[in-house]
């Protein structure tokens, strides 16, 4: 006795509903602005810490001052700082991976 066909083991998409494909132009689109959107976030998590306007005088860490405390700390600088560059760091990553594409 023989088994059933491999071909009939694959599904074919149905006749009335052709697959979709997606534009390259719009995959191009999709992808700079990915990237243009982590570097932004990127740049600005990097730099909050060490900015005065935003960092020091944050209404937030006026209203809880032991969050103060810990905020004014160089190593949570630090760290969140070190946040931002790994989102850039994916980023640049990303336009890397798909610059061929």
């Amino acid at each position: 006795m023989s088994s059933a066909p491999e071909s009939n083991a694959r599904q074919e998409p149905a006749a009335g509903h052709p697959q979709q494909r997606i534009p390259h132009w719009l995959v191009r689109t999709e992808l700079y602005l990915r990237v243009l959107l982590r570097m932004y976030i990127g740049l600005a998590i990097c730099y909050a810490p060490w900015s005065q306007l935003f960092w020091d005088q944050n209404p937030l860490f006026v209203q809880f001052p032991t969050l103060s405390i810990y905020a004014a700390n160089g190593a949570v600088r630090g760290i969140i700082s070190g946040l931002g560059l790994l989102n850039i760091w994916i980023a640049v990553q990303d336009a890397i991976r798909h610059r061929n594409e």
